[in-house]
């Protein structure tokens, strides 16, 4: 027997998105001094998980900037594994994104925060009027993708 759906969509709002970090302090600095998020809330969590091995320790960092929350995850116990990814056909989140009005002196200022320019990255040098973006690595080398997308640009 076949269930009638009144609506296979529901209804969700945003919550946050999580990054998992090797050095908090580090973190905090690029996305908060440099990106301008504000700190709204940090947990101290010294229980077992799900998907962490044992014993687990961690803080719980909350972010917010324009409405965009994000959790900095730092992990005392059993630490961070892995790398983010370094190619944005990878599969999985490649990147946040940022809009500015000059984005190489915006790049330029989050280098001076701890991120790193990510090489081969800059388009629109070429033509002023197209779209310009960069992409910068944070501390642990996810990517952050700074964009100017000029005045009558379909966006």
């Amino acid at each position: 027997m076949t269930k009638n759906i009144e609506s296979a969509a529901h209804e969700y709002r945003t919550s946050h998105v999580g990054l998992c970090v090797s050095d908090l302090a580090k973190s905090l600095r690029f996305y908060c001094d440099g990106l301008g998020f504000v700190k709204l809330m940090e947990y101290d969590v010294d229980e077992q998980i799900p998907e962490v091995d044992a014993p687990c320790s961690l803080s719980s960092t909350f972010l917010e900037k324009d409405g965009m929350r994000i959790e900095l995850l730092a992990y005392r116990q059993p630490g961070v594994i892995g790398t983010p990814p370094t190619r944005r056909n990878h599969l999985g989140m490649t990147h946040l994104s940022f809009f500015s009005e000059d984005i190489d002196a915006a790049a330029e200022a989050l280098c001076g925060y701890g991120g790193v320019l990510v090489p081969d990255t800059r388009v629109g040098t070429d033509d002023p009027t197209a779209p310009q973006f960069v992409f910068v690595a944070d501390p642990d080398g996810n990517r952050v993708e700074i964009m100017h997308i000029p005045a009558g640009t379909p966006w």
